[in-house]
């Protein structure tokens, strides 16, 4: 079995793959895009850092491929898309280098409030003067930490040591976890009015896309610091720009870039107050080893057991099984993604009930499943099938399951139910066939949608011409409407909405509907 490293890789990591009986080991580095195309033709495995971008087409050029591993925590560089049709499990190591990044994050912070990289350059180009770069304490200022996953928790507890006070804002995070990690809970608006430094750690999806734009940099404290370290397009980086020129913003420390590397005009390269450096979080010498040594060993096991750890896009079963309940599994996926785009702020706990064909299968991978799709919009890629539980736990989120041998009607079906600060809400699908699965019920609503791709979820009133403008504001945005099922309780009363759309919504659109009398909630997910 041949497994090819196409970035750069530790000497110990290297020597898992040398030592491991019936593999041998290709390592190039640094290739271009047609020599990696031309050296995947026979390989069973592929490892990477965040340099290979592991495209649809290296998929197709790639038949023998079984497996591919990525030695860190981010999948920007990964089609997964592309992975899930070829039937490749997609690994990653989410828990080697936590640590390195937290401890990175507090680092350009002391940067920040001492301008250490501007002072250091001055006195090398031979300037002498202190006073230029005065700095503040950051003992006593407020740090407002965006996104409580394990590294964001991280921050929050080397920041407590430095005598700092913690705002954090998670809409997914329970009050009294905020108040366990010794934090204060509060919302996006005011964790910006009063932070003296802001740190994003959230994960890249359509609730956090630009979630530091320009109207947020209205509302910051004048002064303020942001921080990013976690992934690009967090940050509207034009209206960053100009918001550090016009002094509403003091200093940022950027370590990821909408596109990386930023070209060399880009506006915040040109500043003095901004720290810049090259997607280097986990760049230690004790990460990288920890991360590649991980990678090598989990690799080895799937190909010479075929044993799944740490997978994104598969549970941990045998690949018999997994053919037969692939398809349950990816509804129950994405019953846990709709639910947490629709209501999970505060979760505290989750019903899981399997009914009728569904009840003979092992029940645990779907639960894995499900858990991963409900957490994956607060923490990202650091929730896999394997750890799942695990970080349903650490939120303080009680996992309740059950199962019933009838299903009301249908063959199977698996029902979430969510407690949470937002009531207790619940979603319903069954599986028809291998390739057709569907949302059956919104909470006491029987509605038949397809999740896959943008869903507008609307409550309204049940009154004449609701329908009608929803259907003139999509088409004024030039919204098309791919699908539509409407369902009421009583003529008059209140009515449940799923629209399949082709592309986004737009957040101005969503709040067009919102303010429309008749139209109770407007919420946009993306499966």
């Amino acid at each position: 079995m041949k497994v090819l490293v196409s970035d750069k890789f530790s000497m110990e990591g290297l020597k898992v793959f040398e030592n491991a009986k019936g593999i041998t080991l290709k390592y190039r580095p640094g290739m271009t895009e047609d020599e990696l195309l031309n050296a995947v033709g026979d390989i069973d495995a592929l490892v990477v850092r965040g340099g290979t971008q592991v495209t649809e087409n290296v998929f197709l050029a790639a038949p023998k491929l079984k497996v591919v591993g990525r030695a860190g925590i981010g999948v920007e560089n990964m089609d997964l898309a592309a992975a899930n049709a070829k039937g490749v499990v997609v690994m990653n190591t989410p828990f080697g280098s936590a640590t390195t990044m937290a401890e990175f994050t507090i680092a350009l912070l002391l940067a920040l409030a001492r301008h250490i990289p501007q002072a250091y350059a001055a006195t090398k180009a031979g300037e002498w003067d202190s006073y230029r770069y005065l700095g503040i304490d950051i003992a006593g200022r407020t740090l407002g930490v965006i996104g409580a996953g394990k590294i964001g928790r991280m921050v929050v507890e080397r920041a407590l040591a430095l005598r700092m006070r913690v705002l954090v804002h998670d809409p997914y995070l329970a009050e009294e976890l905020a108040r366990q990690l010794g934090a204060e809970l509060v919302d996006l608006d005011e964790l910006l009015s009063r932070s003296d430094f802001i740190s994003l750690h959230v994960p890249l999806n359509i609730e956090t896309e630009g979630i530091i734009g320009e109207e947020a940099l209205t509302k910051v404290k004048r002064g303020c610091h942001i921080i990013n370290c976690a992934v690009g397009r967090l940050i509207d980086e034009d209206a960053l720009a100009q918001a550090l020129r016009d002094g509403r913003v003091a200093g940022a420390a950027l370590d990821v870039f909408a596109n990386q590397p930023p070209g060399k005009d880009h506006p915040l390269l040109n500043l003095d107050q901004v720290i810049c450096t090259p997607h280097m979080r986990a760049a230690t010498r004790d990460a990288q080893v920890n991360v590649t040594v991980q990678t090598a060993h989990q690799i080895v096991d799937f190909l010479q057991k075929g044993i799944v750890v740490n997978a994104l896009n598969v549970p941990s079963i045998n690949a018999e099984m997994l053919s037969v309940i692939r398809p349950y599994v990816e509804l129950a996926e994405r019953l846990g993604g709709f639910q947490a785009q629709r209501y999970a702020r505060g979760i505290k706990e989750v019903t899981i009930e399997y009914s009728g064909s569904v009840t003979g299968f092992p029940i645990e991978p779907l639960t894995m499943a499900l858990l991963k799709g409900l957490l994956t919009p607060m923490v990202g890629s650091m929730v896999n099938f394997v750890n799942a539980t695990h970080r349903a736990r650490e939120r303080g989120i009680r996992v309740v399951e059950a199962k019933s041998s009838t299903a009301e009607g249908f063959a199977n079906m698996i029902r979430l139910t969510v407690t949470s600060e937002d009531g207790v809400h619940s979603v319903t699908g069954t599986v028809f066939s291998a390739d057709d699965y569907r949302i059956v019920r919104v909470d006491d609503y029987h509605v038949e949608a397809i999740p896959d791709g943008h869903i507008l979820i609307l409550h309204n009133d049940d009154r004449p011409g609701v329908i009608g403008f929803i259907g003139q504001a999509l088409a004024k945005a030039g919204i098309n409407i791919a699908m539509m099922n409407l369902s009421r309780r009583k003529i008059q009363g209140k009515a449940i909405s799923l629209i399949n759309v082709d592309s986004r919504i737009p957040e101005t659109l969503i709040e067009e509907l919102r303010n429309n009398e008749h139209i109770l909630s407007a919420v946009q997910v993306q499966l």
